[in-house]
């Protein structure tokens, strides 16, 4: 799965209508402000540190930051001038699109090459593409689930994490190690990170790996870098993941819910007044990220942060 990703993403522009997917940055630019400006509030939550970084995991085509960036600028220019812009990207050619995007970022191929100090971290749909292990009971035990010659095969699990104890024949139990290392070492850092991606609140069972190409569902086994391959968040894993290194969690709560508390559809509102000819583009786009039927129940927002009495802006108890 690493390496069919890593194929994919040194390919062909995948965003977008002629490409195999569309992100909620391409979808609204509302989206990217209002992550920017939730960045901005949470920076004077932690008393406004200067230098601070700001960095993107997964950041596509830079569209997110540099719609978080005007939005920085333009309300709250204290920070704008504290601020270092990082971009986690190992794409040759999406680091060349995000350089159009936003000129004055520093790439990292991890998290582990980011600065160190006080630190705000966005990822969206970020997590998904990281590989997962699968792991599958059948009637003699727990097998793994791997990919042999373009084919499925199982075998003997070796240095499995825990597999549940009964587990009825059948059950399927995804492991991404990567993405709990990646939380875990945030957490041990004390940077603050958002994460919006797309999976079950509270960890289960099942086959979640899926492929997508022209915007529709492919074979995962396809040959490799040719469609896009991604899994569940298990976000309560995350969660656990980051605790166990002393950071607190807040979420995760449906996107749809976090935006709208953040006011995603005032500000798609303003939009679509200022260019009456795009408005009913406008407010559909903001529409898909909110409604439950679109993208705002399936996403999911969480918030990893350093402890402390504030609440980050959106997870505010009901």
């Amino acid at each position: 799965m690493a390496r069919a990703a890593a194929a994919y993403y040194a390919g062909p522009d995948p965003f977008g209508r002629a490409g195999d997917f569309t992100t909620a940055p391409e979808i609204s630019q509302a989206f990217g402000e209002c992550l920017g400006l939730w960045a901005a509030v949470t920076w004077q939550a932690m008393g406004s540190p200067a230098p601070v970084v700001l960095a993107e995991l997964g950041p596509g085509r830079g569209t997110l930051m540099a719609d978080a960036l005007r939005a920085i600028g333009e309300v709250m220019p204290a920070f704008r001038a504290a601020l270092s812009v990082h971009l986690v990207e190992t794409s040759p050619a999406l680091r060349a699109a995000q350089a159009l995007a936003v000129p004055d970022a520093q790439w990292h191929a991890g998290i582990e090459g980011l600065p160190a100090g006080p630190a705000i971290i966005l990822a969206n749909e970020f997590f998904d593409a990281l590989p997962i292990r699968q792991f599958i009971r059948r009637a003699d035990g727990w097998r793994e689930r791997f990919v042999q010659d373009g084919r499925w095969q199982e075998q003997p699990p070796e240095a499995a994490p825990p597999l549940p104890e009964p587990a009825p024949e059948g059950t399927v139990l995804e492991h991404c190690a990567a993405a709990l290392g990646i939380a875990a070492a945030l957490a041990a850092r004390g940077a603050t990170l958002l994460a919006l991606d797309y999976g079950p609140a509270e960890d289960g069972f099942g086959d979640s790996l899926q492929a997508l190409a022209a915007h529709g569902r492919a074979d995962p086994l396809a040959p490799p870098g040719s469609v896009d391959i991604t899994a569940h968040v298990r976000f309560a894993a995350l969660a656990a993941a980051a605790r166990q290194s002393g950071a607190a969690v807040h979420g995760p709560l449906p996107m749809g819910l976090f935006l709208q508390r953040l006011g995603l559809m005032s500000r798609a509102a303003i939009l679509a007044r200022s260019n009456p000819r795009q408005a009913g583009l406008i407010l559909s786009g903001a529409e898909r990220l909110v409604a439950p039927e679109g993208m705002g129940r399936l996403f999911k927002a969480l918030c990893l942060c350093h402890p402390g009495p504030t609440i980050p802006p959106g997870f505010e108890p009901a």
